[in-house]
């Protein structure tokens, strides 16, 4: 266990920037997910834009690689144009 004020301070702050990371993280997964199984081409253009944003809040934020980001947009795009 840490010694030093500052390092248990540090491991509180680091446990509460996972959980936020992980809810958010996950809360986009969720909406990947729900936008890949969608076969109606006028819900999933609809859906795209909010997705897309959350794709890029966390590539911004450092929780996925800015071309991980860029990957699932660029795959996500290509679903929508062949529905």
């Amino acid at each position: 266990m840490a010694n030093h004020k500052s390092s248990l301070k540090r491991i509180r702050q680091n446990e509460t920037k996972r959980l936020h990371n992980r809810y958010y993280a996950k809360t986009t997964r969720n909406a990947i997910k729900a936008l890949r199984n969608t076969s109606d081409k006028e819900e999933a253009a609809k859906l795209y834009p909010e997705v897309i944003s959350m794709i890029d809040k966390l590539a911004k934020r450092n929780i996925i690689h800015k071309n991980k980001a860029s990957n699932l947009k660029s795959k996500l795009a290509l679903k929508i144009n062949h529905l």
